[in-house]
């Protein structure tokens, strides 16, 4: 993976971590654990996504979309999943 890769993903998990956390008011981590959860969050909506076999985005700038809103998915999931965590402990 080259830095760019890296530094591309990390910008995406962290909006979408950022996203995630005004989506799901109440059950987020502050703005650096909604970050962290974005990141996660991002390999959890990349499977969810390929698990059901959808695909978002055909050009550069659409995959670019289409990866926020998949890592986006993952993280409102995580969060969400989290919270449930939280309120059993």
């Amino acid at each position: 993976m080259t830095v760019e890769a890296l530094v591309i993903w990390l910008v995406i998990g962290g909006v979408a971590g950022w996203l995630a956390g005004v989506i799901v008011k109440g059950y987020g981590f502050g703005l650096l654990g909604n970050i962290v959860v974005g990141v996660l969050g991002s390999f959890l909506g990349g499977w969810l996504l390929s698990y059901f076999g959808v695909a978002i985005g055909g050009g550069i700038v659409s995959a670019i979309i289409g990866a926020t809103i998949g890592a986006t998915i993952g993280a409102v999931a995580l969060l969400l999943l989290l919270s449930l965590v939280r309120r059993a402990a």
